[in-house]
C-alpha cells in the first residue's frame, strides 16, 4: 500500500461528487490507508470499527457505499452485510484476509456485491468504489423502461418489477437481471456475463453462481428447481421469463 494517493484517478465525475462512502474495519492501519485513498478521490468518507457501529452508522447517515472488513470483533462482516441486506440494497465491497472460495462464497451468500482480497491495492479499491458507484447512476441516454413476460425493467430507475411487484436486489444482482431480461431466451457462460453484467475482464466465476441462485430465491416458485433462470448444461443460464400474466 506505497501507492500515491494523487495519483489514484482523475477528477471525480460531477454525478459522483456528493457521494459517501462508509469503511468498517478494524485495523487502524488499513482504515486510514482506505480513507486517505477515497478521500483523494473526491468521495466524502464515514468510518467505523466495528459492526455494531457500523449498524448504527447506515441508520444515522445511509451511504451510498459501504466498504465492509469480512473480520470485525462483536459482529463480523459477513453478518453486518446480512443485516443490511433485510433493510437495504446498499452496494457492499467485502475486505477479506481469508483467501479460500468458501470463504468469498460466504460474503457473496450475504449479499456483498464484490470483495477484495488483503492486502489490497488502493488504487484498486477505489477503482472498484468508482466502478460500482457509477453504475447506479445512468450516465447515458436514459433507456426506455419495457417489460418482457410478467417483469417490467426500468433502467434508469434501476428498478425491475414481477407481476407489479418491485424486486429487492443488491447491484449485482440488478444488473445480472437487467442484462437477463433485454436477452431473453439466450443462454450465456458465466465468463461471458462477467463482461457483459458487469463489466469484469476477470474474476471469480463463483460470483456468476451466487448471485444466479440469489437472483432465483427472488423470483422461482421453488429456487432448487429453476422454471425461469435456468441453467444450460455445459454452457451457462438462459433467463425464460414467461407470458405475462
Amino acid at each position: 500500500m506505497n501507492e500515491d494517493p494523487s495519483e489514484v484517478t482523475a477528477p471525480l465525475p460531477a454525478e459522483l461528487a456528493d457521494r459517501r462512502v462508509l469503511v468498517v474495519e478494524d485495523d487502524p492501519t488499513v482504515l486510514e490507508v482506505a480513507t486517505t485513498y477515497l478521500e483523494a478521490a473526491g468521495l466524502l468518507v464515514s468510518t467505523a470499527t466495528d459492526g455494531i457501529a457500523a449498524m448504527r452508522a447506515v441508520a444515522e447517515l445511509p451511504p451510498d457505499l459501504v466498504v465492509l472488513d469480512r473480520m470485525l470483533p462483536g459482529i463480523d462482516g459477513v453478518e453486518v452485510c446480512r443485516r443490511l441486506r433485510t433493510t437495504s440494497s446498499v452496494p457492499v465491497i467485502m475486505l477479506t484476509a481469508l483467501g479460500s472460495t468458501e470463504d468469498r462464497i460466504a460474503g457473496l451468500e450475504a449479499g456483498a456485491d464484490d470483495y477484495l482480497g488483503k492486502p489490497f491495492s488502493p488504487r484498486e479499491l477505489v477503482l472498484r468504489v468508482l466502478s460500482i458507484l457509477r453504475r447506479t447512476i445512468d450516465e447515458s441516454v436514459p433507456e426506455a423502461p419495457f417489460d418482457v413476460g410478467p417483469f417490467h425493467l426500468d433502467v434508469s430507475a434501476r428498478v425491475i418489477r414481477r407481476h407489479g411487484a418491485e424486486l429487492a436486489l443488491s447491484v449485482r444482482e440488478f444488473d445480472l437481471m437487467a442484462y437477463l431480461l433485454k436477452h431473453p431466451r439466450q443462454a450465456f457462460s458465466r465468463e461471458q456475463l462477467l463482461r457483459a453484467a458487469w463489466g469484469w475482464d476477470f474474476g471469480d466465476l463463483s460470483t456468476v453462481t451466487v448471485t444466479v441462485r440469489r437472483v432465483r430465491e427472488k423470483i422461482e416458485a421453488d429456487p432448487a428447481m429453476p422454471e425461469i433462470l435456468v441453467t444450460v448444461w455445459g454452457v451457462g443460464y438462459r433467463l425464460e421469463p414467461g407470458e405475462a400474466a
